[in-house]
């Protein structure tokens, strides 16, 4: 899935470590389950077209998508849906992926006493495979798909692609935001996609300022 795929793009692929900040990823990822929900048709635009809003309620078949889908209780705006779905996002991906024999999680301390979390690689080719398939397009040698044009639209939003992978920042930002603004997407999902870009964008401005005046304080 869109969220899993991310995750892994978050991923340093030899270490495990992560590459971006927690805050940004948690934004990415609510993000991709929302356009995840859009796309398996259970979440649309409302009739004012401003709106998110849970139009079919069949269960679905994986229990982290019907979960979340659970957390749209009411037509909310999306960047209110997306902080509806950032409670445990990161742990939920990560406990598909470990399902899926990906990676493993470990626990462990640090100097004995702190506690810390590190990813082990478990299926490095799948991850590969990924990687070159997404930063192919990043880069500019292939086209976007539905699945690429998605998760690099996602990474430009929380200003993570040259985090992710390796090239000039500006002309990989560029490429970006043309596929961002590219036909590769359905209808309904490109709409949701905007939106959710928006939202990310506007998170990433009000952690900034928070963080700031924090700081200056």
């Amino acid at each position: 899935m869109l969220p899993e795929d991310l995750m892994l793009l978050f991923l340093d692929e030899e270490t495990g470590r992560v590459l971006m900040d927690t805050t940004s990823i948690h934004n990415a990822l609510a993000g991709a389950v929302l356009l995840e929900l859009v796309n398996s048709g259970r979440v649309a635009f409302d009739a004012d077209g401003k709106r998110l809003a849970v139009v079919d309620p069949a269960p679905l078949p994986n229990e982290f998508l019907q979960e979340s889908l659970s957390r749209l209780t009411k037509p909310m705006k999306p960047q209110q849906a997306v902080e509806k779905l950032r409670t445990h996002v990161r742990d939920n991906v990560m406990a598909q992926l470990e399902g899926r024999g990906v990676l493993s999680v470990e626990k462990t301390k640090m100097l004995g006493i702190f506690p810390t979390t590190s990813y082990v690689i478990q299926d490095p080719q799948a991850v590969s495979d990924l990687r070159d398939a997404v930063g192919g397009v990043a880069l500019g040698h292939r086209a976007p798909d539905d699945r690429t044009g998605a998760l690099i639209s996602l990474l430009y939003a929380v200003k993570g692609l040259h985090k992710v992978f390796d090239g000039d920042r500006r002309e990989m930002n560029a490429r970006a935001k043309e596929i961002a603004a590219g036909n590769w997407a359905g209808v309904a999902v490109k709409k949701a996609l905007e939106a959710v870009q928006v939202a990310l964008m506007a998170m990433m401005v009000a952690t900034t300022v928070a963080a700031t005046s924090v700081s200056s304080s």
